[in-house]
Protein backbone atom coordinates (compact mmCIF):
# COMPACT_ATOMS: atom_id res chain seq x y z
CA UNK A 1 0.00 0.00 0.00
CA UNK A 2 0.90 3.59 -0.68
CA UNK A 3 1.60 6.29 1.64
CA UNK A 4 -1.50 7.82 2.53
CA UNK A 5 -0.89 11.15 3.24
CA UNK A 6 -2.60 13.66 1.61
CA UNK A 7 -2.81 17.19 2.15
CA UNK A 8 -6.46 18.12 4.25
CA UNK A 9 -8.05 21.29 5.99
CA UNK A 10 -10.47 22.03 8.37
CA UNK A 11 -13.88 22.59 7.31
CA UNK A 12 -13.34 26.11 8.54
CA UNK A 13 -10.22 26.48 7.05
CA UNK A 14 -7.87 24.89 9.25
CA UNK A 15 -8.47 27.81 11.80
CA UNK A 16 -10.92 25.74 14.33
CA UNK A 17 -10.00 26.44 18.41
CA UNK A 18 -6.79 24.48 19.01
CA UNK A 19 -7.39 22.92 21.93
CA UNK A 20 -4.22 21.61 24.48
CA UNK A 21 -2.48 19.18 23.49
CA UNK A 22 0.11 17.00 24.63
CA UNK A 23 3.29 19.34 23.20
CA UNK A 24 1.46 22.41 24.00
CA UNK A 25 0.64 20.91 27.26
CA UNK A 26 4.49 20.49 28.11
CA UNK A 27 4.87 23.83 26.73
CA UNK A 28 2.80 25.69 28.98
CA UNK A 29 4.13 23.95 32.56
CA UNK A 30 7.81 25.08 31.11
CA UNK A 31 10.38 23.24 33.45
CA UNK A 32 7.89 22.28 35.87
CA UNK A 33 7.22 18.46 37.03
CA UNK A 34 3.18 19.12 36.64
CA UNK A 35 2.17 15.22 36.79
CA UNK A 36 -0.20 16.02 33.40
CA UNK A 37 2.54 17.32 31.50
CA UNK A 38 5.14 15.14 32.62
CA UNK A 39 2.77 11.92 31.25
CA UNK A 40 1.83 14.38 28.35
CA UNK A 41 5.73 14.57 27.38
CA UNK A 42 6.36 10.64 28.16
CA UNK A 43 3.61 9.52 25.72
CA UNK A 44 4.75 11.40 23.18
CA UNK A 45 8.24 9.87 23.82
CA UNK A 46 6.98 6.66 23.67
CA UNK A 47 5.58 6.89 20.35
CA UNK A 48 8.36 8.34 18.35
CA UNK A 49 12.03 6.98 19.61
CA UNK A 50 12.41 5.23 17.02
CA UNK A 51 13.57 8.39 14.25
CA UNK A 52 15.64 9.24 17.47
CA UNK A 53 17.55 5.69 17.40
CA UNK A 54 17.12 6.09 13.63
CA UNK A 55 19.71 9.49 13.94
CA UNK A 56 22.22 7.91 16.19
CA UNK A 57 22.77 4.61 14.14
CA UNK A 58 23.14 7.05 10.70
CA UNK A 59 25.40 9.49 12.92
CA UNK A 60 27.90 5.95 13.09
CA UNK A 61 26.67 4.82 16.64
CA UNK A 62 26.83 1.26 17.27
CA UNK A 63 23.79 -1.18 17.50
CA UNK A 64 24.31 -1.38 21.51
CA UNK A 65 25.26 2.01 21.88
CA UNK A 66 22.46 3.70 20.57
CA UNK A 67 19.94 1.59 22.29
CA UNK A 68 21.66 3.17 25.73
CA UNK A 69 21.44 6.57 23.92
CA UNK A 70 18.12 6.48 23.28
CA UNK A 71 16.92 5.19 26.53
CA UNK A 72 18.92 7.48 28.39
CA UNK A 73 18.27 10.62 26.77
CA UNK A 74 14.21 10.40 27.01
CA UNK A 75 14.91 9.38 30.36
CA UNK A 76 16.62 12.42 30.99
CA UNK A 77 13.79 14.28 28.87
CA UNK A 78 11.11 13.39 30.78
CA UNK A 79 12.39 12.97 34.56
CA UNK A 80 14.01 16.14 33.64
CA UNK A 81 11.70 17.91 31.68
CA UNK A 82 14.72 19.46 29.44
CA UNK A 83 12.06 22.03 27.65
CA UNK A 84 12.77 25.20 28.90
CA UNK A 85 14.58 25.82 25.82
CA UNK A 86 11.97 25.33 23.35
CA UNK A 87 10.15 28.38 21.78
CA UNK A 88 6.97 28.51 23.07
CA UNK A 89 5.33 30.31 19.90
CA UNK A 90 7.07 28.34 17.18
CA UNK A 91 8.28 25.30 18.88
CA UNK A 92 7.13 21.72 17.47
CA UNK A 93 8.14 18.22 19.33
CA UNK A 94 9.76 17.72 16.11
CA UNK A 95 12.40 19.94 16.10
CA UNK A 96 12.91 20.29 19.90
CA UNK A 97 13.66 16.40 19.92
CA UNK A 98 16.14 16.55 17.14
CA UNK A 99 18.20 19.72 18.32
CA UNK A 100 17.90 18.33 21.92
CA UNK A 101 18.93 15.11 20.82
CA UNK A 102 22.05 16.25 19.21
CA UNK A 103 22.57 18.26 21.86
CA UNK A 104 22.52 15.34 23.79
CA UNK A 105 24.61 13.62 21.64
CA UNK A 106 27.57 16.13 21.73
CA UNK A 107 27.85 16.63 25.54
CA UNK A 108 26.51 13.37 26.93
CA UNK A 109 27.76 10.49 24.74
CA UNK A 110 31.32 9.79 27.16
CA UNK A 111 29.04 10.09 30.08
CA UNK A 112 25.85 7.65 28.43
CA UNK A 113 28.39 5.32 27.69
CA UNK A 114 29.29 4.30 31.37
CA UNK A 115 25.91 3.76 31.95
CA UNK A 116 23.53 0.77 30.32
CA UNK A 117 20.15 1.18 29.54
CA UNK A 118 20.15 5.03 30.76
CA UNK A 119 21.36 3.87 33.95
CA UNK A 120 18.86 1.82 34.03
CA UNK A 121 16.10 4.28 33.95
CA UNK A 122 13.61 1.83 31.02
CA UNK A 123 11.35 5.22 30.97
CA UNK A 124 9.86 4.23 27.07
CA UNK A 125 9.17 0.37 25.95
CA UNK A 126 12.20 0.27 23.40
CA UNK A 127 13.07 -2.90 22.05
CA UNK A 128 16.61 -2.86 20.13
CA UNK A 129 15.92 -6.59 18.94
CA UNK A 130 13.14 -4.38 16.67
CA UNK A 131 14.94 -1.25 16.37
CA UNK A 132 17.58 -2.94 14.58
CA UNK A 133 15.72 -5.19 12.54
CA UNK A 134 13.39 -1.98 11.30
CA UNK A 135 17.11 0.05 10.63
CA UNK A 136 18.12 -2.62 8.90
CA UNK A 137 15.75 -1.87 6.05
CA UNK A 138 16.51 1.75 5.60
CA UNK A 139 18.17 2.82 2.29
CA UNK A 140 21.77 2.74 2.21
CA UNK A 141 22.75 5.74 0.06
CA UNK A 142 23.38 8.98 1.10
CA UNK A 143 20.80 10.01 2.95
CA UNK A 144 21.81 11.92 6.36
CA UNK A 145 21.09 10.95 9.52
CA UNK A 146 18.92 14.24 9.55
CA UNK A 147 17.11 13.10 6.43
CA UNK A 148 16.42 9.69 8.11
CA UNK A 149 15.12 11.27 11.00
CA UNK A 150 12.48 13.16 9.57
CA UNK A 151 11.62 10.43 7.34
CA UNK A 152 11.19 8.29 9.85
CA UNK A 153 9.19 10.67 11.88
CA UNK A 154 6.90 11.12 9.03
CA UNK A 155 6.39 7.21 8.93
CA UNK A 156 5.55 6.83 12.20
CA UNK A 157 3.07 9.24 12.20
CA UNK A 158 1.12 7.51 9.29
CA UNK A 159 1.97 4.11 11.16
CA UNK A 160 0.14 5.71 14.10
CA UNK A 161 -2.93 7.25 12.30
CA UNK A 162 -3.05 3.37 10.88
CA UNK A 163 -3.05 1.76 14.11
CA UNK A 164 -5.75 4.51 15.32
CA UNK A 165 -7.90 4.00 12.27
CA UNK A 166 -8.32 0.18 12.58
CA UNK A 167 -8.64 0.17 16.47
CA UNK A 168 -11.76 2.08 15.97
CA UNK A 169 -12.99 0.14 13.22
CA UNK A 170 -12.36 -2.94 15.31
CA UNK A 171 -14.27 -1.59 18.00
CA UNK A 172 -17.41 -0.63 15.67
CA UNK A 173 -17.38 -4.46 14.64
CA UNK A 174 -15.65 -3.17 11.18
CA UNK A 175 -12.16 -5.02 11.47
CA UNK A 176 -13.08 -7.22 8.14
CA UNK A 177 -14.07 -4.28 6.20
CA UNK A 178 -11.13 -2.38 7.72
CA UNK A 179 -8.52 -5.15 6.35
CA UNK A 180 -10.59 -4.99 2.98
CA UNK A 181 -10.11 -1.55 2.46
CA UNK A 182 -7.18 -0.88 3.76
CA UNK A 183 -5.39 -0.43 0.23
CA UNK A 184 -7.88 1.92 -0.90
CA UNK A 185 -6.86 4.90 0.99
CA UNK A 186 -4.31 5.71 -0.93
CA UNK A 187 -6.38 4.60 -4.71
CA UNK A 188 -7.85 1.97 -6.53
CA UNK A 189 -9.51 0.63 -9.94
CA UNK A 190 -12.82 0.10 -10.27
CA UNK A 191 -12.29 -3.89 -10.63
CA UNK A 192 -10.80 -4.12 -7.23
CA UNK A 193 -13.43 -1.99 -5.66
CA UNK A 194 -15.93 -4.35 -6.95
CA UNK A 195 -14.15 -7.46 -5.87
CA UNK A 196 -13.35 -5.96 -2.60
CA UNK A 197 -17.28 -5.29 -1.87
CA UNK A 198 -17.88 -8.41 -3.33
CA UNK A 199 -16.71 -10.08 -0.36
CA UNK A 200 -18.91 -8.27 1.69
CA UNK A 201 -22.04 -7.83 -0.43
CA UNK A 202 -21.49 -4.12 -1.30
CA UNK A 203 -21.95 -2.70 -4.80
CA UNK A 204 -18.89 -1.15 -6.45
CA UNK A 205 -20.23 2.24 -5.87
CA UNK A 206 -21.41 1.20 -1.94
CA UNK A 207 -17.56 -0.06 -1.76
CA UNK A 208 -16.14 3.57 -3.10
CA UNK A 209 -18.38 5.18 -0.26
CA UNK A 210 -16.80 3.25 2.11
CA UNK A 211 -13.28 3.90 0.98
CA UNK A 212 -14.42 7.71 1.15
CA UNK A 213 -15.43 7.86 4.45
CA UNK A 214 -12.22 5.34 5.53
CA UNK A 215 -10.14 8.48 3.88
CA UNK A 216 -12.04 11.29 5.86
CA UNK A 217 -11.25 9.44 8.91
CA UNK A 218 -8.09 8.93 8.37
CA UNK A 219 -7.42 12.34 7.34
CA UNK A 220 -8.78 13.70 10.46
CA UNK A 221 -6.91 11.43 12.87
CA UNK A 222 -3.58 12.23 11.00
CA UNK A 223 -4.00 15.78 11.77
CA UNK A 224 -5.17 14.57 15.33
CA UNK A 225 -1.98 13.14 15.85
CA UNK A 226 0.04 16.00 14.37
CA UNK A 227 -1.92 18.66 16.62
CA UNK A 228 -0.22 16.43 19.70
CA UNK A 229 2.96 17.59 18.52
CA UNK A 230 2.48 21.25 17.77
CA UNK A 231 1.90 24.32 19.35
CA UNK A 232 0.00 26.33 17.54
CA UNK A 233 -2.98 25.57 14.96
CA UNK A 234 -1.20 27.45 12.00
CA UNK A 235 1.32 24.57 12.70
CA UNK A 236 -0.86 21.74 11.32
CA UNK A 237 -0.66 22.68 7.58
CA UNK A 238 3.14 23.41 7.64
CA UNK A 239 3.39 19.68 9.56
CA UNK A 240 1.62 18.17 6.47
CA UNK A 241 3.53 19.84 4.17
CA UNK A 242 6.87 18.78 5.83
CA UNK A 243 5.80 15.12 6.21
CA UNK A 244 4.82 15.55 1.80
CA UNK A 245 8.34 16.40 1.92
CA UNK A 246 10.02 14.14 4.40
CA UNK A 247 8.10 10.91 2.79
CA UNK A 248 9.20 11.97 -0.78
CA UNK A 249 12.86 12.30 0.08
Amino acid sequence: MGHTLQRTRSADGGRAHFDTTHWSQVLAAGGTTCAESREALASLCRRYWYPVYAYARRHGVKADEAADLTQGFFARVIEQKIVRGADRGRGKFRSYLLGAFKHYLSHEWAKARAQKRGGGRKLIPLDPAWAEQRYGLEPVHEVTAERLFERQWALRLLELTLEDLAARCGREGKARQFELFKPFLSGGSGTAYREAGAELGLSEGAARVVVHRLRARYRQLLRDHIRQTVAAQEQVEEEIQHLFNAVGA
